[in-house]
């Protein structure tokens, strides 16, 4: 086994597992959320992660919520402050890739005035995952959606409990709180994206764009 793979057990083992094909809401398509429960989910864009961590706050309570997302508008900014406000989140953190605080530099720096400095992890992610926690709930959603509606083939999967949710709590609490418009290589550095590929891999795109084909 690789020195860098991170093999972790757990109780949830034996979890009580769905697959749903869904057509409808993200309500219809998860259900109640109840410990231990496992959901794999295919849908055609009927829904966003937005709305799926929208309905997770309804069946859990009041939460503390993480969003990682390649890109965020204004108008998820203002959802995510209309939960602060009425209280259905306690606090919110984003982990966003730092092209777009580069095309969104405002937006970004409003959410650190809203939710605290510390709530915005930038780094160069592609990543679309949510955390929502509370005493009693610990569900993690991660899929191809991003926070907005987008009428595709979309996959979603969500867990209560176990392993996967504390691994990605481990490693966003391990980026850094790096600076407004850093730098592409503090980004990439805490990210720690160079210690997957050999040197001499590296060496091959520098200068590409990492989709070019």
């Amino acid at each position: 086994m690789s020195p860098s793979t991170k093999p972790r057990s757990s109780a949830y083992s034996r979890r009580r597992t769905r697959a749903v094909e869904s057509f409808a809401s993200a309500a219809d398509c998860i259900g109640p959320v109840e410990p231990g429960m496992a959901l794999f989910a295919i849908t055609r864009g009927q829904f966003s992660m937005l709305d799926a961590v929208q309905h997770v706050l309804s069946q859990v309570g009041r939460a503390e919520v993480s969003i990682w997302t390649w890109a965020i508008a204004e108008y998820e900014v203002e959802v995510f402050t209309a939960f602060l406000r009425d209280g259905r989140i306690t606090g919110g953190t984003l982990v966003i890739d730092r092209s777009a605080e580069q095309r969104n530099a405002a937006l970004i720096q409003e959410w650190r005035e809203r939710f605290g400095a510390d709530r915005v992890r930038v780094c160069t992610t592609h990543a679309k995952i949510a955390r929502v926690w509370t005493g009693t709930h610990r569900v993690l959603l991660r899929g191809s959606m991003n926070l907005n509606f987008n009428p595709r083939f979309e996959q979603l999967d969500i867990t209560e409990g176990g392993p996967d949710f504390d691994l990605v709590s481990e490693i966003e609490g391990e980026l850094p709180v790096l600076r407004p418009m850093c730098e592409y290589a503090e980004a990439e550095r805490a990210s720690k994206t160079s210690k997957a590929f050999e040197t001499s891999t590296l060496e091959l795109f520098r200068g590409t764009k990492v989709w070019a084909k």
